[in-house]
């Protein structure tokens, strides 16, 4: 059982951006495509419910959102990444379409199943991002999502455990962790091979 604030190697763990957005249908390349991938930063405190934050809603409940898929993080260290591979395009917080946009951990310091608490709500992580095509549609990049593939800058998802509100600002703390831990970059490689 770990209780810290901290993830492995000390670094302490920040929502640097709370991000939310509605759905919207927009024409790309000659087809209507519905989607909620753009999200932007909201200020304040942002309530937390089971599916997930106030003022964010998703398009396709198919294949996103519900409870197993209610937040989506993306650490912020991974956009000076995208910075350098892309730089004529511009990288606001939220433009990857997650939720919480992080600072201080990566896809291999977050297992599958750790527990957090951040403000007064709690989560679990629940599973790496495996991007649709709407990546590409919110890039206007046809190979974006082959470039996120290889990447291996994938985030993941969080379902709630317990709800609640958090905002800019909060530290993500670590409540507990399981046994036989399988980080979030392993379990992305056993997905995407």
């Amino acid at each position: 059982m770990i209780a810290t604030d901290e993830t492995p190697g000390g670094q302490q763990v920040t929502i640097i951006s709370v991000n939310v957005g509605q759905p919207r249908v927009i024409e790309w390349r000659g087809t209507t495509v519905r989607t909620s991938i753009f999200k932007s930063p909201v200020a304040g405190r942002v309530r937390v419910g089971g599916d997930n934050l106030k003022g964010d809603e998703q398009s396709d409940l198919t294949v996103h959102g519900g409870p197993n898929k209610a937040v989506y993080v993306y650490p912020s260290e991974h956009y000076a990444l995208w910075k350098a591979e892309l730089p004529d395009t511009e990288f606001p917080w939220g433009a990857f379409g997650e939720n919480l946009t992080t600072e201080g951990w990566s896809e291999d310091s977050v297992f599958i199943g750790d527990r957090f608490s951040c403000g007064s709500a709690e989560f679990i992580v629940t599973q790496p991002r495996q991007p649709c095509y709407k990546l590409g549609v919110r890039f206007d990049r046809l190979d974006m999502v082959k470039r996120f593939h290889r990447s291996r800058r994938c985030g993941f998802y969080l379902a709630v455990v317990k709800e609640g509100d958090l905002g800019a600002g909060d530290t993500m703390t670590r409540l507990s962790t399981p046994k036989g831990r399988t980080s979030v970059a392993e379990a992305y490689l056993d997905i995407t091979g």
